[in-house]
């Protein structure tokens, strides 16, 4: 039996929770993130491109068929990668398509999963000793049944992976390069339980030299580029070790659709203006001791994942051996057709 989505109340819980992780750029940044409730069959999940933040005043839950794309995901059936073919047209007005992680929600046998890009736990999950700093966390806690799954690519082939390392009661997945799923058979259930987990994980944010935003204004002047919106995203390049990390690769998918790849650098305008021409300049550029700009033709979004990439980086201890994302992960984020739709939503937006 389908829920109704206007009046059943574990729905309008998980709309509750759900803005409330939007609303907290700690957890969610922009579009990312999604979240899921299996009822009779039917497993109500965010749609791809949509903003949980919004969840209580948008439509932004799809619902899918979660028998018939289970058994898709067991034969191999291509479909399973979108679960388009599985949506419930009927409930589905605004014709979205299911979250790109559609697949990893379905694969955990829980009532209500969750799925967000926490900073602590990103700072934490691209480290090369991951795993390791994550047992020192996790292990002590009750109640918590976790798993570590190496990065891979979202969407089938993650789900894939999680669903070889599950065990009976696994209620906490951390995905490398990536962040945080957990999983719980109530939605207040599954709020405390993120709640616990993230306060297990929480990072110390590194103190920044002050940005100064009055020497950036002028040297944006004249050329492609802007200041953010958000002003704690200057840390990643005041801050020489924040610097040095964002300046060495990509190391989640959110930045790389986002942002591009390593942050590329420039010190006067004229070099602003160079980068900034052509369909291949840099979404967002540091200016070492000073902060970061965005170009002015970014995604919608952009701004909160600048905010996101000075989290992480400050998070991260100088010096921590890292695992940066390989050019053959960065293209197939950025020439996958699930996010080139996500994608043209942003730009829709902006």
């Amino acid at each position: 039996m389908t829920l109704d989505p206007s009046t059943d109340p574990d729905l309008r819980a998980l709309r509750i929770l759900s803005a409330r992780l939007g609303r907290d750029p700690d957890r969610v940044q922009a579009a990312g993130g999604n979240t899921s409730l299996k009822r009779g069959g039917t497993m109500w999940i965010k749609a791809s491109g949509t903003w949980l933040a919004r969840a209580e005043d948008e439509e932004i839950l799809v619902p899918v068929r979660l028998d018939p794309l289970l058994r898709a995901m067991r034969d191999g059936d291509p479909t399973a990668e979108t679960a388009r073919d599985f949506v419930v047209a009927e409930h589905n007005p605004r014709g979205l398509r299911p979250s790109i992680e559609t697949t990893v929600h379905a694969v955990l046998p829980f009532t209500v999963v969750l799925h967000v890009h926490c900073v602590s736990t990103i700072a934490l999950a691209i480290r090369s000793d991951a795993e390791a700093r994550l047992a020192e966390r996790l292990d002590r806690l009750t109640g918590v049944h976790w798993a570590f799954v190496p990065y891979c690519k979202p969407g089938l082939t993650l789900s894939q992976a999680i669903a070889a390392r599950l065990r009976p009661g696994t209620n906490v997945v951390v995905l490398g390069n990536h962040g945080l799923v957990v999983a719980a058979d109530g939605v207040a259930a599954a709020g405390e339980l993120l709640d616990r987990i993230c306060a297990a994980l929480a990072l110390p944010r590194r103190p920044s030299p002050v940005a100064r935003p009055d020497a950036l204004a002028e040297l944006v002047r004249g050329t492609p580029y802007r200041l953010p919106q958000e002003p704690v995203a200057h840390d990643a390049a005041a801050d020489p070790a924040s610097l040095a990390l964002a300046t060495a690769g990509a190391f989640y998918p959110d930045h790389v659709i986002f942002l591009g790849a390593a942050l590329a650098t420039a010190r006067t305008s004229a070099e602003l203006a160079a980068l900034g021409e052509g369909p291949r300049a840099p979404a967002i550029v540091g200016v070492p001791g000073h902060g970061v700009v965005l170009h002015q033709g970014v995604l919608r979004g952009a701004d909160e994942m600048a905010r996101c990439l000075a989290d992480v980086a400050g998070r991260v201890p100088a010096g921590t051996s890292v695992r940066a994302f390989t050019q053959p992960q960065i293209d197939e984020l950025t020439q996958w057709d699930a996010e080139q739709y996500r994608q043209s939503l942003s730009r829709r937006e902006g």
